[in-house]
């Protein structure tokens, strides 16, 4: 894949899977939050499944869509458009009943100097939505920066593992899922919340930004040595086919690929395809921020795009001088500061 075109396309490709579940998903489809990175890519997948499913359902998006001409762009695929300030109560109040909730609301980038946004987009948000939508089903997009480190032979941290997050990013996405969990439990709303680690496109991510060190010739930070990292692609299908799954008590699944990815490792992989030798600094931590989704693959599948298609894909892109979106990871980071 070489222009971004490509990349909408293969990532609009609805698995049979995906076709066969949204066939059996009642009602409209709401999505807060889908002006952001995942968005846009998740609703027209959505659109793109309900087509081949012979299904009419209404896909609305709810953003404040501050990205020029995405609105328009959504609107053209069949995907109605709402401009809207969720933090606005009546603006928030004002958006249609639908059945079906995808809430990938929040923020992260920033948190440091203004933690008060952070936590009223993260913790305060949630309540006035479940409050809304308490009868309708929710899947709640959140993070496996919730959990504490592991070691990194232990294969991540499973759903049963206890939340610990470092800094407060992490702590106001542990406050986002409490809320929830509350009115689930007092409404007896279905929910899943989404514990998702790092979804790659080839405009950002993990992958991109240690393939662009390597082009630069920059040091790779080995300190957080190890990451999972799956295909946006898949990681927007799971989300879709999750409204299946929701639960009251709400449930919690996580969210990415099978493989403990050693970084140095990946960046030795992009070394060979960019012809150009890796610099790292620093050396690997024993533990790391893991997740273990083996729950989510049992119940959706693996994912259909492998690790190493990821890496050819993305040192394409980074041969070609794609584009980028200019927004990272910070994967790095070992004491939760965005």
């Amino acid at each position: 894949m070489r222009s971004i075109e490509e990349l909408e396309a293969k990532q609009a490709e609805p698995s049979e899977a995906l076709i066969r579940d949204v066939a059996a998903i009642e009602g409209d489809i709401l999505l807060l939050g889908a002006g952001g990175k995942m968005g846009p890519s998740l609703a027209r997948l959505l659109m793109n499944a309900l087509k081949r499913a012979g299904r009419g359902n209404r896909v609305i998006g709810a953003s404040r869509f501050s990205e020029k001409g995405l609105r328009e762009q959504l609107e053209a695929e069949g995907i109605e458009t709402i401009a809207c300030d969720l933090l606005n109560e009546e603006q928030l109040q004002s958006l249609p009943d639908a059945p079906n909730v995808i809430y990938m609301a929040g923020n992260k980038f920033g948190t440091t100097g203004n933690e008060s946004f952070t936590w009223a987009m993260n913790a305060y948000l949630p309540g006035r939505v479940a409050e809304k939508y308490r009868d309708s089903r929710i899947v709640v997009f959140s993070s496996g920066n919730v959990y504490p480190f592991t070691p990194v032979g232990y294969g991540g941290a499973d759903e049963s593992v206890s939340p610990s997050p470092v800094g407060e990013y992490g702590q106001s996405c542990l406050g986002r899922e409490r809320v929830f969990e509350h009115f689930s439990k007092a409404n007896r709303t279905k929910m899943l919340i989404y514990r998702l680690n790092y979804a790659i496109d080839l405009r950002y991510g993990v992958l991109l930004e240690i393939a662009s060190a390597v082009q630069a010739g920059k040091p790779i930070d080995l300190t957080m040595g190890h990451a999972n990292v799956i295909w946006q692609g898949d990681a927007n299908e799971i989300a879709i086919r999750s409204l299946l799954a929701c639960e009251a008590p709400a449930r919690f699944l996580n969210v990415t690929g099978p493989e403990t990815m050693s970084i140095r490792w990946a960046a030795e992989q992009f070394g060979k395809r960019l012809g150009t030798e890796p610099i790292f600094a620093g050396t690997e931590s024993d533990n790391a921020l893991l997740n273990n989704a083996t729950q989510c693959h049992q119940r959706f599948g693996y994912p259909r795009v492998s690790l190493l298609q990821m890496i050819d894909w993305v040192a394409e892109w980074v041969k070609a001088g794609g584009a980028t979106l200019n927004k990272p990871t910070h994967f790095q980071e070992r004491k939760g500061k965005f």
